[in-house]
């Protein structure tokens, strides 16, 4: 095999694991229908604020205490733990647009990097998601949270960095989107992880939450 033979095969594996890595398909949103379905009851039997702050995604929102962290706020709290921005976007007309929410603030894409989704699908996913929102008003404030770090998917850290990235620079010139940097709130002066997690070293303590709420307050104000 001559060298240029061998750097086409390197190439070729190269940019076919590559395109496999992009295309890796969505998870089935079926997986959720038992939780949709108890948000769905809920809202039926009960009435929901106009004007609240939406929080949705994935179990980063789902445990946290939203409510009581933010007590001078109207809040809905719709998280479901292992979710996508795609099952977000899935459930969008179930999970979002009843509310008619004046701001959302949406925690997600730390489980599609760690499915295997590219920084690039991660953005586009979010890009469907703020289409959506426009499509039914304009006025609607998004907060998106960044992807945060943690022990158990360290290894996904740098990814995770590029997909912040990505959609720090597409909110930039976008009205009503702004980018909440809470990951760096859970590093130290080393850029490694604060002990702000529980027992799996993903999802965050009492401390971790803290840390957030801090930080996320002056954005809902």
């Amino acid at each position: 095999m001559t060298n240029l033979t061998k750097a086409l095969f390197l190439i070729c594996i190269v940019w076919g694991g590559a395109l496999a890595h992009a295309q890796v398909p969505d998870p089935s949103p079926a997986r959720f229908a038992t939780e949709i379905h108890a948000f769905a009851n809920w809202d039926a039997k009960n009435s929901f604020p106009k004007d609240a702050i939406l929080f949705v995604g994935s179990s980063s929102i789902r445990l946290w205490a939203t409510a009581s962290a933010f007590p001078k706020h109207t809040i809905i709290n719709r998280g479901f733990g292992g979710s996508h921005i795609s099952d977000v976007n899935y459930y969008y007309d179930q999970l979002v647009k009843p509310y008619r929410a004046a701001t959302i603030v949406l925690y997600a894409g730390d489980n599609d990097i760690a499915y295997g989704k590219t920084p690039e699908r991660v953005l586009a996913d979010f890009k469907r998601f703020v289409e959506r929102v426009r499509g039914d008003t304009d006025r609607t404030k998004i907060l998106f949270l960044s992807i945060k770090p943690s022990v158990a998917r360290w290894h996904h850290w740098p990814t995770m960095v590029e997909a912040n990235g990505l959609i720090e620079n597409y909110v930039a010139d976008q009205p009503e989107l702004t980018f909440v940097d809470l990951a760096s709130t859970l590093l130290d002066d080393r850029g490694q992880p604060k002990d702000a997690y529980v027992y799996d070293e993903l999802h965050l303590n009492e401390y971790g939450y803290q840390l957030w709420n801090e930080a996320l307050a002056p954005f809902l104000n």
